[in-house]
């Protein structure tokens, strides 16, 4: 039994050790892309084709800050992130809030069209974005939000088609977690007086935090990349996000790795900081609904 027992745990070690090299070399390739792009980001112009994968170190010549200074120089960076954070924080704030809402409604709730409208759901995640931006376009034309030149309005004109892009996602991930909470509770609160309101911010909201900060991590980062839908609706330039700063500083930056490399470290960072510091959520919020109990 001894000899067994070693054995198994031997088979156990290695294993893991395959694992564990398997999940490094996946790891390195992830990640060294963007270091390589850090890196040049540093880098002297001319010095990026010959010598691309050496670390430019601050007391060598080729270590400049040129890049980032041009970067800020030739946009309004400020701005750009501060359109970016307002489109992104309403489109997060509204969509958790809804989705809370008509999750929490279809899960414990029923009535005739129930089933109906959960297959409405599940189809509206089959149709791209490509496919409905132009009478979407039309429609907020007609209502007076898009193409007007006025800020709030063309932020507006963002706001709207990427809340309705997120919401059948986040609908779909709180119910599962809904459903895996135990209705007891619910009822306990309820016979003690508790209204329909106070039972879901009071006993549904805090279990569910996970999931929440789930839809919401996604949906923030969903929105601050959401190249597509910007370009479409924000014509002018102090309407203009971080990701379409990066695009237009790619186009016109040309052979300047470089700069182009500093464009995209600038974009990329605020959205890595992020995701670091919340990854927790997002790996308890995609498992928690997964188990019954």
């Amino acid at each position: 039994m001894k000899f067994e027992n070693f054995d198994s745990r031997s088979k156990w070690k290695i294993s893991r050790i395959m694992a564990y090299s398997v999940l490094a070399v996946w790891a390195f390739t992830t990640v060294y892309p963007f270091f390589w792009v850090i890196i040049n980001s540093f880098r002297v112009r001319g010095e990026i084709r010959s010598d691309s994968f050496s670390i430019p170190w601050p007391w060598t010549d080729s270590f400049t800050l040129d890049n980032y200074t041009t970067a800020f120089e030739r946009s309004d960076i400020f701005n750009a992130y501060a359109n970016s954070l307002v489109i992104s924080a309403c489109v997060t704030l509204t969509v958790v809030i809804l989705a809370g809402f008509a999750a929490y409604g279809m899960v414990r709730y029923r009535f005739k069209a129930q089933k109906l409208l959960y297959s409405v759901v599940i189809a509206s995640m089959m149709f791209p974005v490509f496919s409905t931006i132009i009478p979407v376009f039309r429609m907020e034309f007609a209502w007076g939000i898009a193409n007007t030149g006025k800020v709030p309005l063309s932020l507006l004109s963002v706001i709207l088609p990427q809340i309705a892009g997120n919401l059948s996602f986040s609908i779909i991930v709180l119910m599962g977690f809904i459903r895996s909470l135990p209705v007891e509770l619910e009822e306990s609160a309820f016979l003690d007086g508790c209204s329909i309101f106070k039972i879901y911010f009071k006993i549904v909201l805090p279990v569910a935090k996970p999931s929440f900060a789930t839809i919401a991590i996604f949906t923030f980062l969903w929105s601050y990349n959401d190249l597509f839908t910007q370009m479409f609706f924000l014509r002018y330039r102090d309407e203009h996000t971080v990701t379409m700063l990066l695009n237009e500083i790619s186009s016109q930056a040309g052979v300047n790795y470089g700069l182009m490399a500093a464009a995209v470290v600038l974009v990329v960072v605020p959205v890595l900081i992020v995701y670091v510091c919340l990854q927790k959520n997002i790996i308890k919020g995609m498992t928690a609904g997964a188990i019954k109990g």
